[in-house]
Parts: structure tokens; sequence; C-alpha cells
């Protein structure tokens, strides 16, 4: 199959809907989310690195896993630009430096802003879904509407300082905010 066929077409256009109202088979919060992640990384380039191709992308969580085990289940047999997929769980700041994206979950809202400060510059695309995220110095944040629906802010700053590009069609989905860590 395709990719999912493109991913249920981008999730029909970022909109997903997640509660069983929108079709016999819905898919969980954390399910949708994972395949977000996974479609972020096909629209994000990361700046070059030499031996990168041999090596995996990183896909982190650090904190509470709120996915279980969607996350590894969207990834399984996934590659991003012929890069086999690696999902780790991380604790460390020092570890999700070694992240491609690293998804923060809301568990870490504590010690976000030191965080994201050992992080600032650094190549890792981070992902959260906690209120303010973004606003806060987070690149994207996903949020779930009253109506069930997936979508997502992205801090176009912070994913500039980090030296990544997204791609524009990915900025049009998007509802873009501005916000940074402040030290």
């Amino acid at each position: 199959m395709r990719r999912g066929k493109a991913l249920g077409a981008w999730l029909i256009a970022v909109g997903f809907c997640v509660s069983p109202v929108c079709g016999e088979e819905a898919l969980s919060e954390y399910q949708v989310k994972a395949a977000f992640l996974y479609k972020f990384a096909t629209y994000v380039r990361w700046p070059a690195r030499t031996g990168a191709e041999a090596t995996p992308f990183v896909i982190g969580v650090i904190g509470r896993d709120p996915f279980g085990r969607d996350l590894d289940a969207v990834m399984k047999g996934q590659n991003i630009r012929g890069r086999a997929i690696v999902v780790k769980r991380v604790t460390q700041p020092e570890e999700a430096l070694r992240c491609d994206i690293l998804f923060i979950g809301s568990s870490e809202r504590e010690r976000l802003r030191a965080l994201l400060t050992s992080l600032r510059d650094a190549p890792v695309l981070t992902v959260g879904d906690m209120d303010r995220f973004a606003e806060l110095g987070g690149m994207i944040n996903l949020t779930t509407t009253e109506d069930n629906h997936i979508r997502f802010d992205i801090n176009k700053g912070a994913i500039d300082r980090a030296g990544l590009k997204v791609a524009s069609s990915l900025l049009g989905l998007a509802r873009i905010v501005q916000g940074e860590v402040t030290r």
C-alpha cells in the first residue's frame, strides 16, 4: 500500500477527526499524532551532515509517552529519504541532541524552558501537544480542537534558528506563531 495511501491523503488535508462520529474506524488521537510526526519529517529538510545517509532517522520521545505502541507501529518499516526510522524514548537533553525529531511530552512542562534552551540551535525538530508549546519556543504544537480535529501551530523563528527548512505547503496548513525560549 503506497504509504497508507499517502497517509490518508495527508490525514484528509490535516483536519483529521479522531472521534467515532467521523467514521466507523476512527483512529485514536495519538495514532493520528504519530502519523503527523511522520508527515512532518517528509516536509522538513535538515542541514546536510556527512555520513547522515548511513544513520537511522531518530524520532525521540522525552517525558511520559502518550503514544504507547502507536508511534512504533506507524513508523515500522518507514524511512525518511532512505534512512530507516528508529523510535527512541529518551530521558536527558544530551540524548535528545541525537534525535532528528523530538516529541516533548506534557509531563515535561516544568523543565520545558531548560530543555528547549539546550536544543535551541540544534537541528532537532521539537514537537509537543501542550498549551502554548510553540509560543514558548517549541517548533510545532499539535492541538486537538473541540470537534476532535488535529491542527498544528508552527514557530517559524525557532525552526529557522535550528537551520531547518520547512516546505511552504506545510506552512500553508499551519497557524504561524511567534515565541522564543527566554534564558
